[in-house]
């Protein structure tokens, strides 16, 4: 009988990344079955009836999973009862810690013999390590993207692995050999609605400081839709400047530009992966920051300065985050072509952590050994990332 994997994500990145491992799965056991919630791209590769829910799911800051805690609650309740119902042999939760950690630990009370994995592992470690212990009791296995988890992970007795991560091999294909336009400033907000809101208006600030005194200056803006395109566009021209905003090239952007601000989030990791010398901007709610602020225990944001161990890209978050510090850096760098070369190779040694492609692919064999279907093989290692900037 053909094994049943349930499948959990709950953002369109987790659809991603899901979708990825979920054909690393099937090119080697074609008949895997799998089930599960999650976004488009997952139900592409089930082929059959999937829950589609990232559209709702998909919510950013604590205020709005408060607003909307009984939508969440129905939907717990109701997929507990259906995976009880189609009895997977295991079931693989990505990323989106807050739903699917709540769900292991309701699964492991339910069915105790279940096998219960998780994909990009939470980052428990910024804010609440005292968590990795119960976790340990709920999951078989975590698969890690970033190296410094597994020991984390493995000190509480929880099989980890270090798969690498998945941005790797996604972003290799993007990869074009451009020369980067010295006065060219690359704008990353966000590519959340909200995202836009709270950081487009400061970096429109910005840009008309900069232009005060490097008149010469030019700005372009990846846009994540056109509707983003036409915020963005509103927020220029409040400012009284021209800054050109594109949706779908923010990796063409990345690799243009000679310095640029990007929204706290994956992008960061992007940019550092193309080598654009940037600052990190965050801005959010109110109630999430103050709240994250008591949380977090981590001395950065950004992960490359997380991986770094150290300060290697600037930080300018939520009331340090104005227009006027914005553009400070941006000056800097854009003078000193020291300082941009200094932080484009810290950057390079930070992906170079991260391991070379194939993440998705390591991750399925883990989960067939953890199935019974499959060992591993020394060629399972993780290979140096000698792909970036070649």
């Amino acid at each position: 009988m053909a094994e049943k994997i349930w499948m959990v994500a709950g953002e369109a990145s987790g659809d991603a990344r899901s979708a990825e491992l979920m054909r690393s799965l099937l090119e080697r056991r074609p008949d895997l079955r799998f089930a599960g919630a999650g976004g488009p791209k997952m139900a592409g590769m089930a082929g059959r009836p999937f829950d589609n829910w990232i559209a709702d799911a998909g919510v950013l800051g604590l205020w709005d999973v408060l607003k909307r805690y009984g939508y969440f609650k129905a939907k717990f309740d109701s997929m507990i009862r259906a995976i009880t119902e189609y009895t997977p042999d295991a079931v693989v939760l990505v990323d989106y810690p807050g739903f699917n950690l709540r769900l292991a630990k309701a699964l492991r009370k339910r069915l105790p013999k279940l096998r219960v994995i998780y994909y990009v592992s939470p980052q428990v470690w910024a804010w609440n390590r005292g968590r990795i212990p119960k976790m340990a009791k709920w999951l078989d296995l975590m698969l890690c993207i970033f190296p410094f988890e597994r020991d984390l992970y493995e000190a509480s007795g929880l099989r980890t692995e270090f798969v690498g991560h998945p941005i790797v091999e996604r972003l290799r294909k993007d990869r074009m050999e451009v020369p980067r336009e010295a006065g060219l400033v690359g704008l990353f907000p966000g590519s959340r609605e909200r995202e836009v809101k709270r950081n487009f208006p400061v970096m429109a600030g910005a840009a008309k400081r900069i232009l005060a005194s490097h008149p010469e200056t030019q700005f372009e803006a990846a846009a994540a839709s056109g509707a983003h395109v036409d915020m963005m566009q509103a927020a220029a021209k409040a400012e009284g400047v021209a800054i050109r905003t594109v949706a779908g090239d923010a990796h063409g952007l990345m690799q243009r530009a000679g310095v640029g601000i990007v929204c706290s989030g994956t992008a960061t990791l992007e940019a550092a992966y193309f080598g654009l010398p940037y600052a990190l901007i965050y801005r959010t709610a109110w109630l999430t920051y103050a709240i994250g602020k008591r949380l977090v225990k981590v001395p950065h944001l950004g992960i490359a300065n997380i991986l770094a161990g150290r300060t290697v890209v600037r930080e300018f978050i939520q009331d340090s985050a104005t227009p006027g510090a914005l553009a400070d850096e941006m000056l800097r760098l854009m003078n000193h072509s020291e300082a941009r070369q200094e932080l484009a190779d810290d950057l390079r040694h930070v992906i170079e952590l991260l391991g070379g492609p194939g993440a998705s692919d390591r991750a399925a064999r883990a989960i067939l050994e953890t199935l019974g279907s499959e060992g591993r093989s020394r060629e399972d290692a993780i290979p140096a990332n000698s792909d970036n900037h070649e």
